[in-house]
């Protein structure tokens, strides 16, 4: 065993925390990945920074929230303001680095010992006729979802040609340095396809219904009815097929889950296993059919906030952990104390070390999580008109555009309450316990003004908390042991 662990980071592209059979979903969807989160620390309550890839992403290697690290869309990669990221401590550390899948960050293949991709939704290395020929095969299904099976091979999915570049990348490895690899995967991210046996996996007679349909977004109004109405013009009667949409995510779910075997075994075989710490997350969620919406783009629901987080491997724990509120930000800090470097200058996230091997941690620390989403400005209004960059004529459409992503929202999850404030001054709360799809804003509720008070006092004070400390000049800062912040207050109020 080397003195350092090897990282392996297994990432997903817009999957919907829940789904598995593992977090009481009634489809066994994913076995095998339930089985390495059992064996170590599954996170129920861990959040995305923001409900977009590039911003989330972004997050994840630099430690800090989209206002902070300015990539507020998925157009806007390489305006990152950062000091050390993930890859500059892992280096250090003598890591070799290794990436195969979709990239959608600022980094790139400079910047890895071995690089397979990119690869993106519709398209990925076209070294072959048949490579060419599903890529075009995607581009043509719009996003899907599909209604028959995939007509090609397994051997012709991103999940697997990812995790055989992967496999190829570790097998080139200095053996003498630990490694860290990232395996990332498109899926289940639109276009919604899989090849048989997945397509028929879980049939939509079996699949759970919804808690809600699309009378839901257009009661939401503002975004949400913009974004159902923009559906409904292009693909009238799309959402009569949201079972089958839900059925193809599950079959696609398995695909994925028995690629991740694939390459967990090849560790296995490769004797590193017992030596690899293997992070499982994903980026950001899915409406999968709730609000009779299909993707993301509006709002910032349970949906598309929370996400799977799980962490196995060397000094890890088994355990269940339904207390704790985690984010993205919070992996870096946390790669930092596991190879033994101090977290840089600008990280907002906290180690979660402790929460992994079980020492001591202030539980106040981790009571609540905040998030953000939307580019800037103010919002559009429900009847806007604007061009975007699709055509408003035809079934193509985009739902992160300058519509459903302008203004600025900030949430905050404190146990049972989740509460947003906008730019405009227009807040929500929501009691999670009694309205999972938060269908009921009591903002005005009389009842709940002792409530409001607390939670908007909260959401003020990690607005003030991520106020960025970059750049640096003369003076120092006093910095908290692990980005914990708990220990200092003044006073709790939550």
């Amino acid at each position: 065993m080397t003195e350092l662990p090897n990282i392996l980071l297994v990432m997903t592209d817009q999957h919907r925390a829940g789904f598995t059979a593992g977090e009481g979903f009634p489809l066994d969807t994913m076995p095998f990945t339930d089985s390495l989160a059992a064996a170590g620390t599954r996170f129920r309550n861990a959040y995305t920074t923001s409900p977009a890839c590039v911003p989330a992403r972004t997050s994840l290697l630099t430690g800090r929230f989209p206002t902070a690290h300015r990539v507020r869309q998925n157009s806007a990669t390489h305006h990152v303001l950062r000091g050390d990221d993930l890859l500059d401590v892992l280096r250090r550390a003598g890591y070799s680095l290794h990436f195969a899948g979709k990239t959608h960050m600022y980094r790139g293949r400079q910047d890895f010992d071995s690089f397979a991709g990119p690869y993106w939704h519709e398209r990925g290395p076209e070294g072959s006729q048949q490579d060419q020929a599903f890529s075009a095969w995607l581009r043509s299904i719009d996003h899907g979802p599909t209604t028959e099976p995939t007509p090609f091979p397994l051997e012709c999915q991103f999940p697997y040609r990812i995790v055989s570049d992967a496999i190829a990348g570790l097998s080139r490895r200095d053996r003498g340095r630990p490694f860290f690899g990232w395996v990332s995967f498109p899926e289940p991210h639109n276009p919604y396809q899989a090849p048989e046996p997945y397509f028929s996996m879980f049939p939509e007679e079996v699949v759970p219904d919804r808690l809600c349909g699309p009378e839901a977004a257009r009661a939401k109004g503002g975004a949400w009815r913009w974004l159902a109405d923009l559906l409904e013009s292009k693909r009238p009667g799309y959402d009569r097929l949201w079972r089958r949409y839900r059925a193809t995510y599950c079959g696609m779910l398995r695909l994925i889950d028995d690629q991740i075997r694939r390459l967990v075994t090849w560790l296995d075989d490769d004797g590193c296993l017992d030596d690899t710490l293997i992070i499982l997350l994903a980026d950001h969620g899915d409406y999968v059919g709730e609000y009779g919406l299909q993707r993301k783009g509006a709002g910032m629901p349970e949906a598309l906030m929370r996400v799977p987080f799980a962490v196995r491997g060397p000094g890890v724990r088994a355990h269940d952990n339904n207390r704790d509120f985690v984010s993205l930000v919070d992996v870096f800090p946390t790669l930092c104390e596991v190879v033994g470097a101090d977290i840089p200058d600008g990280v907002q996230g906290r180690s979660l070390w402790p929460l992994l091997t079980g020492a001591d941690y202030p539980v106040e620390e981790f009571g609540e999580i905040y998030a953000e989403r939307g580019f800037g400005g103010l919002p559009y209004e429900e009847d806007a008109r604007i061009p975007l960059h699709f055509p408003y004529e035809g079934p193509t459409y985009d739902e992160l555009n300058s519509v459903t992503q302008s203004g600025t929202t900030r949430m905050l999850r404190h146990g049972r309450w989740k509460l947003l404030y906008d730019v405009t001054g227009r807040g929500e709360l929501y009691d999670l316990e009694r309205d999972p799809m938060e269908l009921d804003n009591r903002w005005d509720d009389p009842d709940l003004r002792d409530v409001r008070a607390r939670l908007t006092e909260r959401l003020l004070w990690w607005s003030t908390r991520v106020v960025d400390d970059l750049p640096r000049a003369r003076y120092e800062p006093r910095r908290a042991p692990r980005n914990y912040y708990a220990p200092f207050r003044v006073r709790e109020t939550g």
